[in-house]
C-alpha cells in the first residue's frame, strides 16, 4: 500500500521539470522544490475532491 503512495508520489514530482532535471547544486534548493512540487499535487487533489 505504501509503495504504490510513494511511486505515485515520484511519479507525479516528474511532471516538474525543474525536479525531473535537477539544475541546482544546493541540496537545500531541491529540497524547496521537492516541497513546492508536493504542496502543488496536493492542493490539486483538495481542490478535485472539493468538487
Amino acid at each position: 500500500m505504501y509503495r504504490r503512495v510513494v511511486e505515485g508520489t515520484v511519479a507525479l514530482l516528474h511532471w516538474f521539470r525543474r525536479l525531473r532535471i535537477r539544475w541546482e547544486i544546493r541540496d537545500d534548493i531541491h529540497h524547496t522544490f521537492v516541497t513546492l512540487g508536493c504542496a502543488v499535487i496536493r492542493r490539486r487533489r483538495l481542490r478535485t475532491a472539493l468538487r
